[in-house]
């Protein structure tokens, strides 16, 4: 057993520690709650927290296990939800004060799924306005003067400060794989279509993708591989066998990796040290990493995808403007008011290009594992009114891909700086074992401008 405290333990081990008895789901808990209640002044990620409900579903997890109870596998271990996923027995109330005490009727899909596989929810993380650009009351846990990124603020704050071993946050340009980068823990959106959305407030049907936060990979896979399943009443997923993530999470690679360093269009926004430290990174990584332009056109797809999620966000976000508009931040009642005045055939167009620019990937993924790219332009910038630039992540968002956030790179200014990591369209077991090798070569490589130890 590690002599870490038990919030600081990683996910896994928990869940390995409470199913074996060695620990039990209330001491967990516990510590979770203590330590939110040592810190959470300072980074302010929880947007609904119930001590006793909290400790009553650990109680509950505990007494399963005594009576020999088919046990699952996140039995007794925390998780954070993001506050725009419904959950049954708390508020849920999007970021927002038109949704202020809404109660919902049940549980979102995958909270159900997490009760089934044992989870405590331990309550809701914050997420900005109606998980648009406009900040929460969440500060990074590294500097409290900086963002912690959004929309899933809360999320990846929560896991990153040791109040939680695992959230949830939600993706629709770059609001899973920002905050990681910027709280430095690890990220990990799967393709599009294996999480089930149901009673997760819907901004845009094309582009709205579910991830995981932990603060290690295998931890990020486990609660991922929990999420993923069938819903009816999300027509973009479909019945399929459970992927095993967290054991690909584990794997060595069957073959050496080759990776392919993308710069995208937008290189030229990082920050100078985001630049060395790649051009490092690159050079540590030799003869198994490889410079490659875009085989699409990476701006043409950020004004596809800006398109579509302005279009469906104003669709989506109509009674919220109908009836509150005057309670919207100028920058999501800018939005709406611009995606109104898309047209049908504008939409459409957009919509279309995503096959084919899939399928202009394919020779790309065909020799190589994975695409490498920041997870952001730099380390969290300074100040409290903005949450960040998503751009690296938006044109993975557009195509569905999966992705990951490693936390191996460290800023001049001492705080994460995000690596990330896309694969192909259903090949995400594939990224996770190339993320773990990646990880793995540059901890023992050990560069001056890395941190492999977060």
């Amino acid at each position: 057993m590690s002599d870490a405290p038990l919030n600081a333990l990683a996910a896994t081990e928990l869940a390995r520690m409470l199913r074996e008895g060695a620990v039990d789901a209330e001491q967990v808990v516990a510590a979770c709650l203590d330590r939110i209640d040592a810190v959470d002044a300072s980074v302010q990620a929880w947007a609904h927290l119930d001590r006793e409900h909290a400790l009553a579903q650990a109680r509950d997890a505990d007494l399963r296990r005594m009576r020999g109870e088919a046990l699952g596998p996140l039995h007794g271990v925390p998780v954070g939800v993001k506050d725009i996923i419904d959950t049954g027995d708390m508020p849920t109330e999007d970021g927002t004060p038109l949704h202020a005490h809404r109660m919902p009727a049940r549980d979102a899909a995958v909270v159900a799924q997490l009760r089934a596989a044992g989870a405590v929810i331990l309550g809701k993380t914050v997420t900005t306005e109606l998980a648009y650009f406009h900040p929460g009351k969440t500060r990074n846990p590294h500097n409290p003067e900086h963002t912690p990124g959004g929309s899933s603020s809360g999320s990846a704050a929560a896991v990153a400060a040791a109040m939680v071993p695992l959230a949830v946050g939600t993706q629709t340009n770059g609001s899973v794989i920002r905050p990681a980068a910027f709280c430095g823990v690890w990220g990990f959106k799967p393709t599009r279509g294996l999480i089930p959305r149901r009673g997760i407030q819907p901004l845009s049907r094309t582009l709205d993708q579910v991830g995981a936060f932990g603060r290690t990979l295998q931890d990020a896979a486990l609660l991922a591989q929990v999420m993923v399943g069938y819903d009816p009443e999300d027509p973009d997923t479909r019945p399929r066998a459970t992927p095993q993530f967290a054991a690909a999470a584990a794997e060595e690679p069957p073959l050496p990796p080759s990776i392919a360093f993308v710069k995208t269009p937008m290189w030229e926004q990082t920050e100078p040290d985001a630049r060395e430290a790649f051009a490092e990174l690159v050079q540590v990584l030799g003869a198994h990493c490889t410079e490659l332009e875009l085989p699409v056109s990476g701006l043409d797809g950020l004004q596809w995808h800006r398109t579509i999620m302005e279009a469906e966000m104003a669709f989506n976000l109509a009674r919220e403007y109908r009836l509150g508009r005057d309670q919207l931040s100028d920058a999501l009642h800018s939005l709406i008011e611009r995606g109104q005045l898309i047209s049908a055939v504008d939409h459409q167009h957009a919509i279309s290009r995503i096959g084919p620019l899939n399928e202009g990937f394919a020779e790309v993924f065909h020799a190589y594992d994975a695409i490498l790219t920041p997870s952001a332009p730099g380390t969290a910038p300074q100040g409290l009114q903005a949450t960040g630039n998503p751009v690296f992540c938006t044109l993975w968002t557009l195509f569905g891909m999966p992705a990951v956030n490693l936390p191996i790179l460290v800023g001049e200014n001492g705080l994460p700086l995000g690596v990330q990591l896309v694969g192909a369209r259903g090949s995400d077991a594939r990224l996770l074992r190339t993320a773990r090798w990646l990880a793995e070569w540059v901890a023992a490589s050990e560069p001056a401008t890395m941190e492999h130890d977060r």
